[in-house]
């Protein structure tokens, strides 16, 4: 009889890590879809008008740019 009521005592946390482990894996698939999301809207904007980016060397203290330019697909 104590073996029957460990052994479902057992059952239920396994169910409970289960399920919390679903929960889990539900936050960090909203997460990467917001990442998603965000990566998307940043590349539809780079590809939709020139960036410049400025880099100073911390070596030398050189200015360095760089221009991004991209053309979005027609479509």
């Amino acid at each position: 009889m104590a073996k029957k009521k460990e052994s479902s005592l057992v059952g239920r946390e396994e169910a409970l890590d289960i399920e919390h482990i679903r929960r889990r894996l539900d936050m960090l698939d909203q997460r990467l879809d917001n990442i998603d999301s965000v990566v998307t809207a940043l590349v539809e904007r780079v590809m939709s008008q020139p960036i410049t980016l400025n880099i100073t060397c911390p070596n030398c203290g050189t200015n360095i740019e760089f221009a991004i330019i991209g053309k979005e697909k027609p479509g």
